[in-house]
């Protein structure tokens, strides 16, 4: 695919997206809501927030919630999403790193990393936002992964199908054109070793909709 993009890179890409990108992601996934319903905390955490649906759906059973994604523009279409729903004063906004997350240790009862960690482009990246999830999590606390698997129709014919690999697909904006985003497609047993690698506890695994869904915990943390 060519030399690999820095995060700052994949920042501008959707800068440059925000509002169009916001305006297709409406609603919840299924399986966020699942995995949210019958769960409850003191404080819930969305990483790679986008434009606010997952961090929506969290301050029903959470009393606060931090929604943090590193996209100016997709920041500013969550606030307007929330204060729509009258939540603007359960859930909090805040311009950060997935693999820095500014919060204190062991502080988080739930949380959703949904969609975010395939846009990150090194492995190294991408296991230290799964430390950092790791870290910020109480030893009761539950958080839910998704990436985007090799088992994906779309990815069917490709010869790497059991390797994860690299790629880019195309975003196409209102007025037809065309911008590159970078992915890392997970490879089921990839995904699993890399949360391992990162300090977490794989509770339960799926594959839906072409994505890789890990239901985690620290591992080794106590309560």
């Amino acid at each position: 695919m060519g030399d690999r993009p820095t995060r700052r890179d994949v920042r501008r890409t959707y800068e440059s997206i925000a509002s169009h990108f916001s305006k297709t992601r409406r609603y919840a996934w299924p399986e966020v809501e699942a995995f949210v319903q019958g769960r409850s905390g003191s404080l819930a955490l969305d990483v790679g927030c986008g434009n606010g649906r997952h961090a929506e759906l969290l301050a029903g059973p959470a009393d606060r919630v931090v929604g943090i994604d590193v996209t100016r523009g997709l920041l500013v279409e969550a606030r307007r999403r929330l204060r729509e729903a009258g939540q603007s004063e359960v859930v909090e906004l805040v311009k950060g790193d997935a693999s820095t997350l500014p919060l204190a240790p062991s502080r988080v009862d739930l949380a959703v990393y949904i969609a975010t960690i395939h846009h990150l482009p090194s492995r190294a990246d991408r296991v230290e936002s799964l430390r950092e999830l790791a870290r910020v999590l109480t030893g009761n606390g539950r958080a839910l992964v998704s990436a985007w698997s090799t088992a994906a129709d779309r990815f069917e014919a490709d010869a790497a199908k059991e390797m994860g690999f690299d790629t880019t697909l195309d975003w196409t904006r209102a007025n037809g054109e065309t911008v590159p985003r970078f992915y890392h497609i997970y490879a089921p047993e990839e995904f699993e070793a890399d949360v391992e690698r990162a300090g977490l506890q794989l509770l339960d695994f799926e594959i839906s909709s072409g994505n890789c869904y890990g239901v985690v915990t620290p591992e080794g943390k106590r309560p």
